[in-house]
């Protein structure tokens, strides 16, 4: 997709608005009203945040937010599932409300992952958890189906960026800086923009992630944005394509139609290489951000790919033996 020339909308969605909250539809609005459990989980070290709905026992099913964004991003996704499932949205460190670490690194983001589902009963249900991990998360996501995939029943990668481009932060070292101090919300709503820059037409959407994003200033003068800005100091990604391929559980492939992190081209190339049986789905309409665009669409696909996926490879082994055995 061809990144289009930014507008006002893109770059400063929220600033129309003065800082009022936009309308919200009734499925919106009865979405927030299911309001999750908060915790916070100690994971070497430092406190990571937890939301959960749905009861303990229930199938499991993990969401896993992009960069510099926070749990929350699923608050108005999650109640969608939790009347068949355990529902759990974390924040990775540095991010939401999550602490900050002096260096952050892949593997301790998988641990985050591991002890979050552990802590949460995400591994007491009938089957194996399932994560839809969107953007940067599908990374972390991937690592971990490639170290420890066989105690998950599957992974959902959602709009995972995929171009040809070198591994490494998105930001340069000696470019990163200290987060913006605004006097007040309305001005700091006025800055909010997704990364890569995109159109938005649900801004209640953006609005409630934005609130999300902001925490009071260190000296109480004014609010911040929550994440770290020096997690890429260090953290580099890796090779997520190498960790598709070794992965020890199934992975579904989502995006937005019009995602300007998707070239279709090499999307086809990487698909090639990848089982038959391996769902790839696209979400129309939709950017990078497909949990913004089309958050009923995702939710419908979400249900739809859970309702018959993922099979154990075990069991699909199966089913292809009986396939082929010889009839008397």
């Amino acid at each position: 997709m061809t990144q289009k020339e930014p507008t006002p909308n893109m770059k400063a969605p929220l600033a129309p608005l003065a800082g009022a909250v936009p309308p919200r539809p009734a499925w919106f609005e009865a979405a927030l009203a299911r309001a999750p459990e908060r915790a916070v989980v100690e994971v070497l070290g430092t406190g990571i945040e937890v939301l959960t709905w749905g009861e303990r026992g229930r199938p499991g099913l993990l969401f896993l937010h992009g960069n510099r964004a926070h749990a929350d991003w699923w608050s108005f996704i999650a109640p969608y599932f939790a009347d068949t499932h355990r529902v759990v949205a974390m924040s990775w460190s540095g991010m939401g409300g999550s602490g900050w670490r002096d260096t952050y690194s892949m593997a301790t983001l998988v641990e985050e992952m591991d002890t979050v589902a552990q802590v949460t009963g995400l591994f007491d249900g009938p089957v194996k958890p399932v994560a839809v991990a969107h953007s940067f998360g599908a990374f972390v996501a991937l690592r971990y189906a490639a170290d420890r995939g066989r105690k998950f029943g599957g992974v959902v990668t959602v709009d995972m960026p995929m171009t040809k481009r070198p591994d490494g932060p998105r930001e340069r070292a000696n470019e990163l800086r200290d987060n913006a101090v605004y006097p007040d919300v309305a001005s700091a709503l006025a800055r909010y923009r997704f990364a890569p820059l995109q159109p938005c037409e649900n801004l209640f959407i953006a609005d409630h992630m934005a609130r999300l994003s902001l925490k009071p200033a260190a000296d109480g003068a004014g609010v911040t944005w929550r994440f770290d800005p020096y997690i890429w100091r260090e953290l580099r990604i890796g090779s997520p394509g190498q960790d598709m391929v070794a992965s020890q559980c199934p992975v579904a492939v989502m995006w937005g139609g019009d995602s300007v992190l998707i070239d279709k081209p090499h999307l086809d190339h990487v698909r090639s290489k990848y089982a038959s049986g391996m769902p790839w789905i696209e979400i129309p309409s939709a950017g990078h951000h497909v949990m913004v665009d089309q958050p009923l669409a995702f939710v419908t696909a979400v249900r739809g790919l859970l309702a018959g996926w993922p099979r154990s490879r075990e069991r699909a082994s199966t089913d292809a033996a009986a396939r082929v055995t010889p009839q008397s």
